[in-house]
């Protein structure tokens, strides 16, 4: 069972479906009795991130989810891979959830946000099993993670070299939306539930 963890923010119904889609069962809760039940946990996210961070504290989440980690893996997609760092500067400064070293910052080029299909290199995780370096993926956003290269496991480029997968022990952040790219985005998250 994977758990889709609901904060009032992002596109849980996708990502739920494109689960099920793999064969996999999953749930989307905000409840830690039920999320404590899952074998691994998603954090989904569309939106802002102050807003999101304050749903997330306010449902008591993101104390339980550095719990978790401990011993489950975790996916932050898009919004929920910047919920991992430090910090973000969207809208100020606002404090992440701190698994991952690092913080989201704006792209200062290029049209904002970075939209549409873009491939990812350097791919060196189980996340990208059967995937060859420069596979396209599908991105929507304005910040970008600025990581440590030994937590960096895919980098895109958008006027710049970023980082657009992350990992750290249990914990996996993938920029783009893996719901939302086709054959690679679901050959990720079958390799996610198969950590």
């Amino acid at each position: 069972m994977i758990g889709i963890v609901d904060y009032g923010m992002g596109n849980l119904r996708s990502v739920q479906k494109a689960v099920e889609y793999l064969g996999g069962e999953a749930l989307i809760s905000a409840e830690e009795q039920a999320l404590d039940g899952c074998e691994r946990l998603i954090l989904p996210g569309v939106g802002s991130f102050a807003a999101g961070m304050q749903n997330l504290k306010a449902a008591g989440l993101d104390a339980y989810l550095v719990r978790r980690v401990a011993d489950t893996p975790l996916l932050g997609i898009c919004l929920g891979m910047q919920f991992l760092l430090c910090a973000s500067e969207e809208e100020g400064e606002h404090a992440g959830l701190g698994l991952i070293d690092g913080r989201a910052v704006r792209f200062d080029r290029g049209k904002i946000p970075h939209m549409g299909w873009n491939s990812v290199e350097q791919m060196r995780s189980p996340l990208f099993a059967g995937m060859e370096s420069g596979t396209q993926f599908y991105f929507v956003h304005s910040y970008y993670a600025d990581v440590a290269a030994e937590d960096t496991i895919g980098t895109t480029q958008y006027y710049r070299t970023f980082a657009s997968a992350i990992a750290r022990g249990n914990v996996y952040g993938v920029q783009f939306h893996p719901e939302k790219s086709g054959a690679a985005g679901l050959q990720l998250l079958r390799n996610f539930m198969r950590l």
